[in-house]
């Protein structure tokens, strides 16, 4: 029997026929903290850590981007971690539905940092003066073209000593290694309550809008862009999250 819990996500429990690409619509603002919980290994964890990089790298009067920021789950670890630095979150995003429940959590959130929502493609976002810039699962909506830009743009915008973190899914090489980490990852989200209908339905509506890369890819990118330490600080079967420092 199909949850009425309207904050649960329930949006691929029903068979869909054609399948709809994956959108960040107001059916999917309305259960993001469910789906993405019950959907990436370690996504509170990743969230946290996040929010202690910023306690270690953040610096007095700088800017720190949130791109994609979704509800702010990120911008608000970061927020409660740098108070009295006077230093200016930019959290941007390109849509709308989310834009608008992030301002009201975080007017409901009691952390002083000055706190910018900035409704765009983070494509097209200047990044000047920052010691902190988090892209947690968004890289892996841009278009592969662009990815090598905006990371060139994000590394000439921190200041020497500026921490990037980059969360994604990973893509493995040989296959068989690829297959393995997304059945593990498949029957970590059967472990969470979804089915095997829900499981196939949001492969088919997230697949050529997200699109991950291996772990090589990201780092060979990173350090092409400048980037002398770039590694991987957190694995959950197949997402990860990188930590890159400028000096």
């Amino acid at each position: 029997m199909k949850d009425l819990d309207p904050k649960r996500d329930n949006l691929f429990a029903n068979p869909l026929g054609a399948v709809p690409g994956f959108v960040f619509d107001q059916a999917v603002v309305d259960v993001f903290p469910d789906m993405i919980s019950r959907s990436v290994p370690g996504y509170e964890t990743i969230v946290a850590h996040t929010g202690e990089l910023a306690a270690r790298f953040v610096q007095p009067s700088t800017n720190c981007y949130d791109l994609g920021c979704s509800l702010g789950a990120s911008t608000l670890a970061i927020s409660q971690n740098i108070e009295g630095r006077d230093a200016t979150i930019v959290a941007v995003d390109n849509a709308s539905a989310m834009l608008e429940k992030c301002q009201i959590i975080l007017d409901a959130n009691s952390a002083t940092t000055e706190t910018q929502l900035v409704n765009g493609d983070i494509c097209d976002i200047d990044i000047t003066n920052a010691s902190l810039v988090v892209m947690n699962f968004t890289l892996q909506f841009v278009p592969l073209e662009k990815r090598p830009a905006l990371l060139e743009k994000i590394y000439q915008g921190l200041n020497p000593g500026g921490c990037l973190i980059i969360s994604e899914k990973l893509s493995f090489e040989p296959e068989s290694l690829n297959t393995l980490l997304s059945d593990l990852h498949h029957g970590f989200k059967r472990a969470q309550g979804y089915s095997d209908l829900e499981i196939s339905q949001k492969r088919d509506s997230i697949e050529n809008v997200l699109v991950p890369e291996t772990l090589d890819t990201h780092i060979q990118r990173l350090r092409a862009c400048g980037f002398q330490s770039a590694s991987p600080w957190f694995q959950c079967f197949n997402f990860c999250s990188l930590v890159a420092i400028k000096y």
